[in-house]
């Protein structure tokens, strides 16, 4: 069964500048990069933080990742989903 990735988001608001913006909030995804052997959540990495990174997992999409690399998502306390 393939496995796949989906980095978290983050519920935030208000998304605009009109009062009734001020009433809703929308899912944001947040980026996962392995820097080191260690995985970190950011909001927005720069270039540097991407090229020096072995694994990049840009918010807002899916990836299918190897039962090895879910193994080590889940033992950082991510979620894989088996599609």
């Amino acid at each position: 069964m393939a496995k796949v990735f989906i980095p978290p988001t983050v519920s935030e608001g208000p998304i605009g500048g009109h009062r009734l913006f001020y009433f809703y909030e929308m899912d944001r995804g947040e980026s996962v990069l392995k820097i080191d052997g260690v995985y970190y959540q950011i909001r927005t990495p720069s270039q540097d933080e991407i090229d020096s990174a072995t694994e990049v997992y840009l918010g807002g999409h899916e990836y299918p990742v190897s039962d090895e690399v879910a193994a080590e998502l889940i033992a950082a306390g991510y979620e894989v989903i088996d599609v």
